[in-house]
């Protein structure tokens, strides 16, 4: 059965040329989209470093000469802030509070930093990003060290203005871990007469949800709280059971307890409507990608539908003689599926040789540097292979049920 059914394939070369060429195009534009998928599913569920549950941003601004409520008396803007994260700190709903420059995650305002160990300089692929921060800033957002550290040790080695730096500083290909040097003292340019010992290596901290962990560098140095100033960060990290209500509860106390000097709460964000806003553009493409790929597969559907109902229709008394000869209606069903399965292979085979050249000119999604993996190329050809060969059958499906349907005397009759 297989060998004949390979032998009708191969003279019917003709009719079959044109279903191997669609076959090839959609094969092509599958992967592609089956890449991108890929690519943006592994960085989203990667590791992010930081955990932004039950966080909030707090925008803390000062009155003007203007108002009416300003007191020019109280001019000691560093004072009054430190005060005003003590007293969040001190509520009894707040599990931990930080000041910070440039930091929070999904925060677009950037700055960074030179970090050399003894004459060698750090030279990455990306910034190394400054992170100036109050101690309890890992506590917020619960930072590990990669030797196990707990966001209370490494709070308290930025106390004792010690850095934190990321593992993967020199892990251009995750071979290298920057933990071996902990203990060893690093220069920044922010300060060349002095050195800093680092105290941890942290877990890799992404940028976003989109971005690997390997492009993303940091260095966490402590704030001083002579250093603050306006353009400053108030993140705090609410207890788990008592997170109902926490910007309603904190904008009643906003205007009283709350309120030092000529310093104001001017807003209050959930970090996940922050994460949520500055990941729109990223969410709304692989919402395309997605819309697309479902497209695509129905219009798949629809023409391998139509073209195998027409060669169904076309087949009736071949059918009919199979039939009459002793194949059974399983038979007949299980031949029309096969053979659409057999010229889907054949098209994919093809189709991967032009997919492995994409991927080396890199024009599939780029991870980490890389658009020709083997492990995730045969994954992905194997997974829209697999799309493809749902497609197929349901399409089949239809006409090939159909073509069981036909009583061989008809059929012949009609021939």
């Amino acid at each position: 059965m297989n060998k004949k059914l390979f032998k009708q394939v191969r003279n019917e070369w003709r009719s079959n040329l044109w279903i191997l060429a669609e076959f090839l195009i959609v094969s092509v534009v599958m992967w592609l989209i089956t890449d991108y998928i890929y690519v943006t599913a592994i960085n989203y569920t990667s590791e992010k470093g930081f955990d932004i549950s039950h966080c909030y941003l707090i925008n803390v601004n000062k009155l003007t000469p203007n108002s009416h409520e300003y007191n020019p008396k109280d001019s000691l803007d560093n004072i009054d802030l430190q005060e005003l994260l003590t007293r969040i700190q001190h509520r009894p709903e707040v599990e931990a509070a930080s000041f910070s420059q440039s930091s929070y995650p999904y925060n677009g305002s950037n700055s960074t930093i030179d970090v050399a160990y003894k004459n060698f300089k750090f030279d990455t692929d990306n910034f190394i990003l400054r992170r100036r921060v109050t101690p309890d800033f890992v506590k917020v957002f619960r930072y590990h060290g990669v030797n196990g550290e707990s966001p209370e040790r490494l709070a308290e080695l930025l106390n004792k203005n010690e850095i934190l730096l990321s593992d993967n500083l020199l892990n251009y290909n995750h071979i290298y871990s920057l933990k071996n040097f902990v203990g060893k003292e690093f220069k920044l340019n922010i300060d060349t007469t002095r050195t800093y010992r680092l105290g941890a290596s942290i877990i890799p901290v992404r940028y976003d949800d989109f971005r690997s962990a390997k492009s993303s560098y940091c260095c966490l140095l402590k704030m001083d709280y002579k250093d603050l100033g306006f353009g400053i960060e108030l993140c705090v990290r609410v207890k788990e059971n008592m997170d109902n209500n926490f910007i309603e509860n904190l904008w009643k106390d906003a205007n009283k307890q709350l309120r030092v000097g000529n310093i104001y709460i001017s807003d209050i964000k959930s970090f996940k409507d922050i994460r949520t806003t500055y990941q729109r553009n990223e969410m709304n493409e692989v919402r395309y990608y997605i819309v697309g790929g479902v497209f695509l597969m129905l219009n798949i559907f629809l023409g391998i539908l139509g073209t195998f109902w027409f060669r169904t229709q076309q087949r009736k008394g071949e059918i009919a003689l199979f039939k009459a000869l002793g194949s059974t209606n399983k038979s007949v069903f299980n031949r029309e599926i096969a053979e659409g399965l057999i010229l889907l292979s054949l098209a994919t085979l093809f189709a991967a040789i032009i997919d492995i050249n994409l991927a080396y000119n890199g024009l599939n999604t780029n991870h980490d540097g890389a658009t020709l993996e083997i492990a995730r190329f045969i994954i992905t050809v194997l997974v829209s292979y697999l799309l493809l060969a749902v497609m197929v059958v349901i399409g089949i499906w239809f006409p090939a049920n159909r073509a069981t349907k036909i009583q061989p005397a008809e059929a012949l009759h009609e021939e």
